[in-house]
């Protein structure tokens, strides 16, 4: 039996409490990557927010999944759950199935009601959840994805979820991408960003690289292997949060909380949920 402390319930629109618990791909350790399973179960386990992996169809529909191809995760007939998103249009999509890969994967964890689990759009994301949670939405390969950020603008907007203010954290957007971001941030100044850093990739000069972060972005997004108390102490200093990804194992979970994060990624939410208490 899982054993899991409450996270914290409200959506209020204000920053919750740090550390945040960002679910990674849902609870993506116990039920299939980027599905309403996955989702559901992270806010079960205590997660403050559920990240969203965006990829954009051939007809401009804003899909959740991670890879930018479907052969890793996608089951169903060759000709549509094969190759590129952006090769498909949402109608191919339909059809494959998202769940059994996991089965596949990790028969320890496996279950019946994976078998046929679909790829969901953005927009029945929002629909489902609407403010009752929050959302840490990443624009995944925006330079071969042209209008990625302004269907994702159009789409928060219609579900009132654009910020008033980049004091709003009911929804973060990350991205590698600064030039995703800065147009981001041009669309709607308000929408509070993350600038993520690949691993082993942190820039330097750092405090330059930082302070001109700290433009149009509320905070960073390094490999948890990469933080370091100068890493944590120059983007303190810049007002910037450091949201590492991807934590799994507690003792990496203690550190970096003794390093002075403000929130991590996981696919344990309810590990982190008990710890960070």
């Amino acid at each position: 039996m899982t054993i899991y402390c409450r996270g914290n319930e409200s959506a209020s629109g204000t920053p919750v409490p740090a550390p945040l618990n960002i679910a990674h791909r849902g609870a993506s350790a116990s039920a299939p990557e980027h599905t309403f399973a996955a989702y559901d179960l992270a806010l079960d386990l205590g997660a403050d927010y559920i990240e969203q992996d965006l990829q954009l169809t051939a007809d401009s529909v804003l899909v959740v999944l991670h890879d930018e191809s479907l052969d890793r995760t996608a089951r169903g007939p060759r000709g549509w759950c094969t190759g590129r998103v952006r090769d498909r249009v949402l109608a191919d999509l339909r059809t494959c199935d998202v769940g059994s890969w996991f089965n596949e994967a990790h028969p320890d964890r496996a279950r019946s009601e994976y078998v046929g689990l679909r790829i969901p759009t953005l927009e029945e994301v929002l629909q489902r959840y609407g403010r009752s949670t929050r959302y840490y939405i990443e624009t995944k390969q925006p330079e071969a994805a042209p209008g990625m950020e302004q269907h994702l603008v159009s789409l928060l907007r219609r579900f009132e979820l654009l910020p008033a203010s980049s004091q709003d954290w009911t929804v973060l957007i990350q991205s590698f991408s600064p030039e995703s971001l800065r147009k981001l941030h041009t669309l709607h100044e308000a929408l509070p960003l993350i600038q993520l850093f690949r691993r082993g990739r942190i820039p330097e000069p750092l405090d330059s690289v930082l302070e001109a972060v700290s433009g149009y972005a509320v905070g960073i997004g390094p490999s948890w292997r990469d933080v370091t108390s100068e890493l944590v102490a120059v983007a303190r200093r810049h007002g910037l949060a450091i949201h590492p990804y991807t934590v799994n194992e507690p003792e990496d979970m203690r550190r970096l909380l003794d390093l002075g994060v403000t929130g991590l990624f996981t696919d344990f939410p309810e590990r982190f949920d008990c710890l960070r208490r």
